[in-house]
């Protein structure tokens, strides 16, 4: 299975922004926990991460074409405003998709307990740090063995 994790803005700032929300793990940390993931699951996994919305946009779009069969994202900030990502997400809609944020988003701020881009996912995922994108991983392996299972019955 091929997955495409796109982390937005400031992600690549673990482990020195807001230590007390974010914790203490470094983005090189992810990319490793990651890593280690694909290679236990024998599947391919891509991280990409920007801070610029059009250029998540061009990658999920990307994604299409790609052969990606699941996408993990972590929009940042974009999560609570961008209406841009939430429909190029949408417009994917071969490929399965999780939402995923570190931090307990529903019991932060009142901007950020609203998603406009969660809509356009299969899943969220919120407050299990950086596991939660392990649990999302897992999500999408199971979907796809569920997808894989309903082709051979077919």
């Amino acid at each position: 299975m091929k997955i495409l994790i796109i982390n937005g803005p400031n992600l690549n700032f673990l482990g020195i922004r807001e230590k007390n929300i974010y914790g203490t793990q470094d983005y090189d940390y992810l990319l490793k926990m990651i890593a280690e993931k694909a290679q236990k699951e024998e599947c391919q996994i891509e991280v990409f991460q920007s801070n610029h919305e059009g250029a998540i946009i061009d990658r999920i779009q990307d994604a299409y074409f790609d052969g990606t069969q699941g996408l993990v994202i972590n929009p940042g900030a974009y999560t609570h405003y961008s209406y841009a990502i939430h429909d190029a997400l949408a417009s994917v809609e071969t490929v399965k998709k999780v939402e995923v944020h570190i931090s307990d988003i529903t019991d932060r701020e009142e901007f950020r307990k609203i998603s406009v881009t969660a809509p356009a996912c299969d899943k969220q995922i919120y407050g299990q740090g950086l596991k939660g994108y392990l649990t999302a991983i897992d999500f999408l392996l199971d979907e796809h063995k569920k997808i894989e299972i309903q082709r051979k019955n077919s």
